[in-house]
């Protein structure tokens, strides 16, 4: 929906399937199909992401029309808030590979709470092989029949997937203008792509006034996401996940106490 004819010509998207090796590894790396990737002009926005975390290509270099002049208007931690965001869109969209988990390895922290949670990560990253994390996500997010966990709003609000939560959701993101991305099967009310439509609120195509992310945060994550985070940070089969959990369990208390104060 963001995208025009310009071919695979792109240098963005020629220096991201450079990376990998091919269109065909970036396809899966980022859980799309071979034919759905060819068809791009250029990375579109809402794939930005994803394409930053499976190949390491910072976004500025994939879109530097929407992200250049944007990241130079905000602050530090604008820009710190936007990187959180997307950090966990990534890592709860589908298990990291290994370009990804070198990424958090790159994780550094201070002597705050999440601070220290960042720093537990980018051990815990130079710890794990992709293998056992891929099959830890999928014992977590998939399983047989389903997962230890069921991360979407719709499930912890009501009980149920695909319920009013989910059509609330819909609502306002048409509201914003944000349209679902062509070959996303998920539900949009997912934990992973309500972190990565933050940080597009934020720092991407579809940014927004603070009081609209504020908006945004109370109604669609702020409910339930917390909650998450704790179940995961103490579910069985967590080992690297638990991890992730704590880093989105305090980013969301900084968030939802931000808000509060803007409020």
């Amino acid at each position: 929906m963001w995208q025009t004819a310009r071919g695979m010509n792109d240098p963005g998207l020629q220096q991201a399937i450079r990376a990998v090796g091919g269109v065909t590894e970036l396809a899966r790396r980022i859980g799309l199909s071979q034919p759905s990737v060819s068809n791009w002009s250029r990375v579109p926005s809402e794939r930005v992401v994803s394409v930053e975390a499976a190949t390491g290509i910072p976004r500025e270099i994939l879109r530097p029309d929407l992200y250049a002049s944007r990241d130079a208007a905000l602050d530090e931690v604008e820009l710190a808030r936007a990187r959180e965001y997307a950090l966990l869109a990534t890592l709860l969209g589908q298990a990291p590979s290994a370009a990804v988990l070198k990424q958090a390895l790159r994780l550094t922290g201070d002597a705050t709470a999440l601070g220290q949670a960042h720093s537990a990560l980018a051990e815990a990253a130079s710890r794990a092989n992709p293998q056992t994390v891929d099959r830890e996500f999928f014992d977590l997010f998939i399983g047989v029949g389903r997962g230890e966990l069921l991360p979407y709003a719709s499930y912890y609000l009501t009980g149920f997937l695909n319920e009013r939560p989910l059509a609330r959701l819909r609502e306002d993101l048409r509201l914003l203008g944000v349209e679902r991305a062509d070959g996303q099967t998920e539900p949009e009310d997912h934990a992973a792509i309500l972190c990565e439509i933050m940080a597009g609120l934020i720092d991407g195509p579809f940014a927004v006034a603070p009081d609209v992310q504020r908006r945004m945060f109370e109604r669609h994550l702020a409910p339930w996401m917390g909650r998450f985070f704790t179940d995961l940070e103490m579910a069985e089969r967590a080992t690297f996940y638990r991890h992730v959990a704590k880093v989105g369990r305090l980013f969301i208390e900084i968030e939802s106490e931000a808000f509060a104060l803007l409020a």
